[in-house]
């Protein structure tokens, strides 16, 4: 009897424990994508740590072997010399004393990162006794649980770590945690008795059963909406106000640092300007020439020219380019305002009520403002410019030799750039002769070879990663950014001198005047953006956009078909139904589990005497949720179809029609409607109309690509959800 109780103690303490352990896992795990921390080996000492205190040895031989096992992983980290080698000891000692006067004097920012992964490695020290005392000896765990709830809803809310998978895997571990402590403090006041050992599986099994089944049927069951605002934006905004008028990381608008690029951010639709013109066109503001590997940077000092009565000089491209005199009045709302102008390519004149000189940086070509020799910025102003028409047949026929200046400058590269970024290049551009045709081949290879827009669940480079190399060969999805220097990069390692221009595209429409054939764009941080220029002798700097959804804005788009890009794949979960596909075997995987499950405790009943009706009772609620699983999983596209349609009906916005109108587009694949790789979206559509001897497919497209653009979605609510729902009874039917 006391060697069962004892036997029985020491399982349940083990198992309460390396729940304890699993949990501390779901603290390590977020480090990997929050940061560049390496944390197999912070995971390597945490086990080490527990297990040790585990077996709660006397504190002089715990200590010692502990702290053992944290030189060794320093010196794995730090040190290159053998372990037995001392000299290194002294080193660390040195490090020690250094990082502590930086502590006491309040410099925190300046410690160094062996210090802080000393730090780290002695709180997982320090963690491994606390959560035994927690979990073994007081067996309250409510706590801890809590907080790792909390910590991963805030890191899922502000970070770029996805916590939907971890807060599934703490429910799992917590519900059996839970239940195991329950059962030992049963055991413990001896309500529970002990004589007959195979009674504690009428308790754990059942706990395991439970845990399986309410995991299956919340993995499975349609979830709502969330019914709070993600609060992420509310706050970067404010902190925005607070500061800079400049967007901060991670939300979406012009800034003036590249340095460092990638990694998520936030759509912020905050109106900037207004602006009144005749013809849409990118609003530049600057350019950059020298490619880090990392982001963008400038390779010449700050230099101010003085512009004579707001007389612009500066010119991207020669005399000889036909040009269109046009002008453009600018207005910006609110207390919204930029360090530097923005202006349409050819700008000639800039005029302004305010008493303010005008300054052109030679260096990344942008137009500052001073008054009284104080940095200003405008609230308003009118600009003249010469809008560039560049003929195709003289760029295909370009065959002069470029100045030196700039292509010693513009065909920079990092001399670490991976050689298979130059090599995927010189594929690219094998069939191609002359410049324009390389260009618009490598401007045209993201849109054929499944490359995406997204700006959510962008990875920044690790620290020995190229920026570039990323996006071409690991992730292959990410936002103007991405496609704009990738561009840029393959581009001068073909010899073609090219540079990274930024700015805001056209904007949305707001108003028009007929009668003056002008109209009004209202341009918000949203619409920030950065595309390429390509340099062309006795031409100059021409425009080119390998951006997913966007359209290259160069007067010269109309004689070429290739500019028409596939809207859709700048957010193209069309990849959805291969997901669906995997949810579905895992669905399906997990509905087995469950099965086997009911199996084993049918088994276990039968050997321990239980009741018939007990055992009948049990399997007849596992078939029931058997064949509620396999009735959603029959009926899952009318059950999607179904609360599509309620949340276009509840909550109508850019969200939710983008939702339903991707889940067509998938829903047609499923129906034997296969888009082709180089067929546009509008094609697509048009195809599927006339096989359905419809119309809705290619009005709710339209309406999709004006979303895209403006980031708004325009229309009457009953028409487009009456065009879905007519579209989705045809397919279905």
């Amino acid at each position: 009897m006391i060697k069962t109780q004892k036997q029985v103690k020491t399982l349940h303490t083990l198992l309460l424990y390396i729940a304890g352990f699993c949990l501390f896992l779901e603290w390590l795990y977020p480090l990997g994508d929050i940061s560049e921390t390496n944390i197999g080996v912070f995971v390597l000492f945490a086990l080490y740590c527990f297990f040790i205190s585990y077996f709660q040895l006397h504190w002089l031989i715990s200590i010692p072997v502990k702290g053992l096992g944290l030189l060794f992983i320093v010196h794995m980290l730090y040190f290159e010399t053998s372990f037995l080698d001392l000299n290194w000891a002294g080193e660390v000692l040195q490090e020690v004393m250094y990082n502590m006067e930086l502590m006491f004097s309040g410099d925190w920012y300046m410690l160094t990162n062996f210090f802080r992964s000393l730090l780290f490695l002695v709180l997982i020290w320090l963690m491994s006794y606390l959560l035994y005392y927690w979990f073994v000896r007081m067996k309250n765990i409510i706590l801890f649980i809590l907080l790792t709830f909390v910590y991963i809803g805030i890191l899922d809310t502000f970070t770029v770590y996805e916590g939907a998978a971890a807060i599934v895997r703490i429910f799992i571990i917590s519900f059996i945690a839970l239940g195991m402590s329950s059962l030992s403090k049963e055991i413990e006041n001896k309500r529970i008795p002990i004589s007959v050992g195979e009674r504690l599986k009428y308790w754990l099994l059942p706990l395991v059963f439970v845990v399986v089944i309410v995991s299956i049927i919340g993995y499975q069951a349609p979830k709502a909406e969330p019914q709070w605002p993600d609060p992420l934006p509310f706050l970067q905004g404010a902190a925005d106000n607070i500061g800079d008028s400049g967007v901060g990381t991670g939300r979406v608008g012009y800034g003036e640092d590249d340095s460092q690029l990638g990694g998520s951010f936030v759509q912020d639709d905050t109106v900037l300007f207004e602006a009144t013109v005749e013809e849409d066109h990118y609003w530049r503001i600057e350019t950059k020439d020298v490619y880090t590997g990392k982001g963008w940077e400038t390779s010449q000092d700050r230099n101010l020219l003085h512009q004579t009565g707001g007389q612009i000089t500066l010119s991207t491209f020669e005399d000889s380019v036909e040009t269109e005199t046009l002008e453009t009045q600018i207005a910006f709302t609110g207390s919204n305002r930029l360090p530097k102008v923005v202006y349409p390519y050819g700008v000639s004149s800039i005029r302004t009520e305010e008493p303010v000189d005008f300054h052109l940086d030679e260096s990344m070509e942008g137009i500052e403002t001073t008054r009284d020799g104080e940095d200003s910025t405008l609230e308003a102003y009118e600009i003249n410019y010469e809008s560039p028409s560049f003929d195709i047949e003289a760029l295909q026929n370009n065959s002069e030799q470029d100045p030196e200046e700039v292509r010693d400058r513009y065909t920079q590269l990092p001399d670490d750039l991976p050689e298979r970024v130059g090599d995927l290049a010189a594929e690219i551009t094998e069939n191609h002769e002359t410049r324009y045709d390389k260009a618009r081949a490598i401007e045209r290879y993201f849109s054929a070879n499944g490359f995406e827009y997204q700006t959510t669940d962008i990875p920044r480079p690790r620290e020995e990663e190229d920026y570039v190399d990323q996006f071409l060969f690991e992730t292959q999805i990410g936002y103007c950014d991405n496609f704009s220097t990738a561009m840029v990069v393959m581009l001068r390692s073909e010899g073609i001198p090219a540079r990274w221009a930024k700015g805001f595209t056209s904007g949305e429409r707001i108003d028009s005047n007929a009668e003056e054939q002008t109209h009004v764009n209202e341009v918000a941080n949203s619409n920030a953006h950065s595309w390429v220029e390509v340099y062309f002798p006795e031409v100059g700097w021409v425009l080119f956009e390998p951006t997913q959804g966007f359209t290259n804005m160069a007067d010269f788009e109309a004689d070429v078909d290739e500019n028409d890009y596939p809207l859709p794949e700048e957010e193209e979960p069309l990849e959805a139904p291969e997901l669906d596909q995997e949810e579905g075997a895992e669905d399906e995987e997990e509905t087995d589990e469950a099965e086997d499950q009911e199996e084993d405790t049918a088994a276990s009943d039968e050997e321990t005497g239980i009741s018939a009706l007990t055992g009948y009772i049990l399997i007849g609620i596992g078939i029931v949720l058997l064949l509620i699983l396999l009735a959603l999983y029959i009926k899952r596209r009318e059950i999607r179809i179904y609360f599509l349609q309620r949340k276009l009906e509840n909550h109508f916005d850019e969200t939710a029609f983008q939702e339903a109108y991707l889940y067509l587009l998938k829903l047609t694949g499923k129906k034997g409607f296969k888009r082709g790789s180089d067929e546009t979206l509008r094609e697509f559509a048009r195809r599927v109309d006339e096989h359905l001897f419809a119309v809705e497919m290619s009005k709710l497209t339209r309406i999709y690509e004006r979303m895209i653009y403006s980031k708004r979605l325009t229309g009457e609510k009953e028409e487009i959800i009456q065009l879905w729902k007519n579209l989705i009874n045809q397919i279905m039917a």
